[in-house]
């Protein structure tokens, strides 16, 4: 019973279900999802211990750079599986989860390292839109 509360725990939440869905289109390090989100980045790795707790996501070092992953099918424990497969179809047409996905193909390393610095005042309108609204 301890993996599978711990799997609805993490994914109860509108920011750790957003790192999901942008991790089902590619890799990203904290830095980016700090980026896209808009949010500090110990609130990231914050979010992301627990998604590795429930085995939904998993790291890999890759030099200076932790990078994010979805866990395989193998990783999961059945509970965590059967979340990130129904969560691959579930909220596709989510204004949020669409404007991530545009935003996800353009943020890069290179990008956000100029950004890590960023207050919550200084961030774009789009990232407060994506912030401010948690439904």
């Amino acid at each position: 019973m301890r993996a599978y509360l711990k799997v609805m725990k993490a994914a109860a939440d509108a920011t750790r279900v957003k790192i999901l869905k942008m991790l089902q289109y590619r890799e990203l390090c904290v830095c980016e999802m700090q980026t896209l989100l808009g949010i500090s980045q110990p609130a990231v790795s914050r979010h992301l211990r627990l998604l590795e707790e429930a085995d939904l996501v998993r790291s890999q070092k890759d030099g200076m750079w932790n990078n994010f992953r979805l866990a395989t099918t193998e990783e999961c424990n059945p509970f965590s599986a059967v979340t990130l497969k129904n969560l691959r179809t579930w909220l596709e047409d989510e204004p949020q989860i669409k404007e991530l996905r545009k935003r996800v193909a353009t943020v890069d390393r290179a990008t956000c390292a100029a950004g890590l610095g960023m207050g919550r005042r200084s961030a774009s309108p789009e990232m407060r839109s994506l912030r401010a609204d948690t439904d």
